[in-house]
């Protein structure tokens, strides 16, 4: 906890230096590869179009290549009014086939039943093209519907994502499906289509998010052009806001220092009032203890008694912040100061305000990896068939081959059964351990994306440093400083990186888990298993919270020092440990400008967007965009803002940060001595009052 011996050859973050954490890095490589090879794997056994393309009752894909049939019929099978998703509603009994599916041309336009449609040629030949391959119109009703080689029924659908869903619609608030209210069950009763409603209620939802989501992409289509023109502004205002703060930023923390100091001055003025207008009133002196809990909280407002209580409260803030004040006055002008010197280091290495596109960049890769490694391995399956009959049969749900089924003594014993398609699994090595190649799937990305974001903290925190660590600004400062800190950090640092993101990924896999045993068990009813699992989750965030903090000092140490990550670390922790006021100044102070300039860039263009797309403009009137819902290019506009606002304060809150720990390890290592000159600003100094002896001031 001492501060460090000077060194006299330290010449900030720009000098030799040797690899960190080289097990670590080897570590990472390893996992990478591994990585890789799972990714292949996946590649190899799965198959996307599970998720894509439906099934019929063999397991068959619905619109491939070369074939006719492009959508996938779930007409009602075995009491499950419907399935439109090619796989059962239900799990389904050895006697309750799943519900068939069929691969059909097109989906049915109109109501009609197998029974209805036999005694008719026209509307069997249309019936046919909703029947299996093996249907054949000699036979009997009951031995196709037996069969399940034709549906019992059809009803108008609409095509969506290769399924046909039921055609539901709400006229004047009357439930239709295919402009009509009731349908022909085929038994000579007309039936009410809100018994087809529940089995197909889901259905009905994706078609009204369908609707919604086309009526979104036209808005896109017209507005995108606006949208932009909307984050430039953004980015312009963002930029603008933190040069200013080179002038302003003194301003804005006074104005609003005193405007806290009037609120509550105001405050204990209307309650002296309110106390002083209760005296003598019927009821005012009742205290509060005597009138006990109330649901109408207005009560309490008609005692003098809450009044002298708001009165003292707010006293006591009033005398603590005028207090913090007169003892903290110089760290909150240090914490200004240090945000002013940041925008000075930002308009020297502007460059490093486009450097979060090539961290979101990566960002981008790390999760398209994942999630397409996700899900070729949940694809990786096989389709299980297996033995299905609605009598007693000894082979019922056994496992079975479609293609030597029928040769097979199960169709001798059990004249009845069917191999029809399940689901999909496996019973190879490989289909066993899906679930934990699933999990190395996750903890790798949580390790890389990680890895990124250090990347880019140790890249910002090195090339500031450099700017710190110059003793002529900028005239000693390195041509690139962002190239240079970037390609030291992936020469050098790599496996300080790995390590200290190896540490969050392990915490954040944990709080995943955690959440899905949480899910898991909120159907149970055991208390204290969800008090425990309450408890570890409350733990874990807070540890993550902890150890972000840490890794994000930690990197500047290694930025400016090139020491191992557990040094850095703890290097870092106590030297903020000794300055702790400083730091929670210069956190709070920071917090607040920060929140200001979100809330200023966001609020003013998400204003100037509402006036804009809601043409209350009269000069642009005419200009704006025809739109379905006005509110989806602004959400655009307002989201866009904020993250484009938060990318830009986020590279200023990593210069602060770095700044700052150069300025305390700039405090400790040096006097201001010929041989060991102070490196802050001209400006820090005179605020200390330190000075460089025999050296003329930067």
């Amino acid at each position: 906890g001492t501060p460090q011996k000077y060194d006299p050859t330290f010449k900030g973050p720009i000098y030799d230096r040797g690899c960190t954490d080289i097990v670590c890095c080897v570590l990472l490589v390893v996992a990478i590869v591994g990585y890789v090879v799972v990714g292949v794997v996946a590649w190899t056994h799965g198959d996307p179009r599970k998720v894509i393309h439906p099934t019929d009752s063999r397991g068959q894909f619905c619109g491939q290549p070369g074939t006719p049939n492009e959508y996938s019929l779930a007409p009602p099978a075995c009491g499950i009014p419907w399935s439109p998703h090619g796989m059962p509603a239900v799990t389904c009994s050895p006697r309750c086939p799943p519900p068939l599916q069929i691969c059909v041309s097109k989906c049915p336009d109109r109501y009609m039943t197998y029974l209805t449609a036999y005694g008719n040629p026209t509307s069997l030949e249309y019936y046919r093209d909703f029947c299996t391959p093996e249907f054949k119109n000699s036979r009997k009703v009951v031995e196709v519907l037996k069969d399940k080689e034709c549906p019992a029924m059809l009803i108008p659908s609409t095509p969506l994502a290769r399924r046909c869903f039921p055609a539901i619609q709400a006229k004047k608030g009357v439930i239709m499906v295919g402009n009509e209210t009731t349908y022909d069950d085929g038994r000579g009763r007309r039936r009410n289509v809100t018994e087809l409603l529940e089995g197909a209620k889901k259905a009905n939802v994706v078609l009204e998010t369908r609707q919604l989501a086309m009526k979104i992409f036209e808005d896109y289509t017209v507005s995108w052009y606006w949208i932009i023109i909307g984050l430039v502004i953004a980015m312009v205002a963002s930029l603008i806001f933190i040069v200013l703060l080179r002038f302003l930023a003194g301003i804005m923390v006074w104005v609003m220092i005193v405007m806290v100091i009037l609120v509550l001055g105001y405050g204990i003025f209307h309650c002296y009032m309110e106390y002083a207008k209760l005296k003598g009133e019927a009821g005012s002196d009742v205290s509060l203890t005597d009138l006990g809990f109330q649901t109408d909280l207005r009560v309490y407002l008609h005692l003098r008694q809450t009044w002298l209580a708001f009165l003292i409260i707010l006293c006591v803030l009033e005398v603590v912040i005028v207090l913090l004040l007169i003892f903290l006055r110089k760290r909150i002008l240090i914490a200004i100061a240090l945000i002013k010197e940041a925008s000075r280091a930002i308009g020297h290495v502007m460059s490093s305000l486009l450097f979060p596109l090539c961290t979101f960049f990566l960002l981008c890769l790390c999760i398209a990896y994942w999630a397409s490694t996700a899900v070729f391995l949940s694809t990786s399956n096989e389709a299980v068939y297996k033995v299905f009959n609605e009598s007693a049969c000894p082979f019922s749900g056994h496992t079975c081959k479609p293609e030597t089924f029928n040769t097979s003594n199960v169709t001798k014993l059990c004249p009845d059964a069917q191999c029809l398609f399940a689901f999909y699994g496996g019973e190879t090595a490989y289909h066993k351990y899906l679930i934990v190649l699933q999990f190395f799937n996750v903890f790798m990305f949580f390790w890389l994306a990680n890895f990124v974001i250090a990347l880019g903290q140790v890249t910002l925190a090195g090339a500031f440093a450099s700017y710190y660590w110059a003793f002529k600004k900028p005239d000693d400062m390195p041509a690139f400083p962002l190239f240079s800190a970037f390609g030291r950090a992936l020469r050098y640092h790599t496996g300080s990186l790995a390590f200290g993101s190896l540490v969050l990924a392990i915490v954040q896999v944990i709080r995943v888990t955690l959440e899905y045993l949480d899910h898991r068990l909120k159907a149970a009813e055991n208390k204290f298993a969800k008090f425990l699992l309450s408890c570890l989750k409350c733990c874990f965030w807070c540890l993550e919270k902890f150890i972000k903090f840490l890794n994000r000092n930690a990197y500047i140490m290694i930025a400016v020092y090139g020491t191992n990550f557990c040094t850095s670390a703890r290097n870092a922790f106590f030297l903020l440990m000794r300055n702790i006021i400083r730091v929670a100044v210069l956190d709070k102070v920071t917090d607040f400008l920060f929140f200001l300039g979100k809330l200023l860039i966001v609020g003013s263009v998400g204003i100037l967007a509402f006036f804009f797309f809601t043409q209350r403009i009269k000069l642009v009137q005419d200009t704006a965009p025809p739109l379905n819902y006005y509110w989806v290019p602004i959400l655009t506009v307002i989201v866009g803002s904020y993250l484009i606002a938060h990318g830009f304060f986020s590279v200023y809150g990593m210069c602060v940060d770095t700044l700052f720990l150069c300025f305390l390890e700039d405090l400790e290592r040096n006097d201001g001595s010929a041989e060991k000159p102070y490196f802050m600003s001209q400006n820090l100094r005179k605020l200390l009052k330190k000075t460089n002896k025999g050296q003329p001031d930067a």
